[in-house]
């Protein structure tokens, strides 16, 4: 009697297409998401949201408009413990919140003083985060861009970089 069984492949067999795809992918990714290039895409994906802000607040240079005023004044509120409290001088602090949000992008985008603007932005976040409790999902992504621009640099596409190698310190 000859005996006609057929082995079932292992789930190891099964899946070696999928590993494959997996370890395909991985490739790629570590290919193309090389610490210069995502460094250079998060400072640039920090700044663009609080740029964007900023520009709305003035009407010329150094010229404050009456929205922006109006917004610290009549609109913003602190959510604080026992609050919400009005901003203590709405037109100072609507003002250097506009010459934080046009200063900090510029200085991110070009790559100088980066630690310094990430540090900055990540100060108005906290304060945005006081000022639109609910906008936290968004605002904690502002923080995890800030904390690893803090943490590791701008990376080696940026004027910090250029200026670490000719002056023989390491910025990055």
């Amino acid at each position: 009697m000859i005996s006609t069984t057929t082995q079932q492949p292992s789930i190891k067999d099964r899946l070696q297409p999928l590993v494959t795809l997996v370890e395909v992918a991985q490739t790629v990714v570590r290919a193309i998401a090389q610490p210069i290039l995502v460094q250079a895409v998060v400072r640039l994906a920090l700044a663009v949201p609080f740029w964007k802000s900023g520009i709305l607040k003035w009407d010329g240079f150094l010229q404050l408009n009456d929205t922006a005023i109006t917004l610290f004044t009549d609109e913003f509120m602190l959510h604080l413990p026992g609050g919400p409290y009005p901003y203590p001088a709405p037109e100072v602090m609507a003002f250097l919140s506009g010459v934080a949000e046009i200063t900090f992008p510029v200085l991110l985008v070009v790559g100088f003083a980066t630690r310094f603007a990430a540090t900055g932005l990540l100060f108005m976040t906290l304060i945005v985060e006081l000022t639109v409790p609910d906008g936290w999902p968004i605002h904690i992504t502002w923080a995890a861009m800030a904390l690893s621009l803090m943490a590791w640099g701008p990376g080696k596409l940026s004027l910090d970089h250029l200026f670490g190698r000719w002056y023989g310190t390491r910025a990055v």
